[in-house]
């Protein structure tokens, strides 16, 4: 559903009376399926609240599970704790300064070991967060230092 520019939306009753939808997410979910269930039917009411009509099922699964709680939206966010945590990011620089050289591979090798799950890509992304790349160095050819000094 667009949240950004929701249009007023009304639910027509059997003599033609109208009634707005407030632009309360839960409601217009509610509205959506009453609609699509007593007036104008699912794929009428999916068009016209801009739904799919496989959330329109989910939707519905979930309000007959758990009434109108199960209409509102989730946690957003991680769902689990975070791998990388404060210890694991000061292992993994405490890592990097002792061992310089060391590949990614190695450090997470190291913090696996020390019983701490991680992957790879974890261990990556903590060194690039805190600028501890290698740095390459900028060797300059025997060439170009002929060239400038003629």
């Amino acid at each position: 559903m667009k949240t950004t520019d929701q249009k007023p939306i009304f639910i027509e009753g059997i003599k033609g009376n109208k009634f707005p939808v407030s632009n309360d997410k839960e409601v217009r979910k509610l509205a959506m399926l009453f609609e699509g269930i007593c007036t104008i039917g699912v794929k009428e009411a999916i068009d016209k609240y801009e739904y799919t009509e496989q959330w329109y099922y989910k939707l519905m699964k979930a309000y007959k599970e758990k009434g109108l709680e199960g209409l509102q939206d989730g946690q957003k966010g991680p769902k689990t704790k975070l791998v990388r945590t404060n210890i694991v990011n000061n292992q993994i620089i405490r890592l990097r300064f002792l061992d310089p050289i060391a590949s990614i591979e190695v450090i997470t090798q190291k913090l696996c070991q020390a019983g701490h799950k991680i992957s790879v890509r974890s261990v990556w992304r903590t060194i690039k967060e805190y600028g501890l790349q290698k740095k390459t160095l900028q060797v300059k050819s025997g060439k170009r230092k002929q060239k400038e000094g003629n």
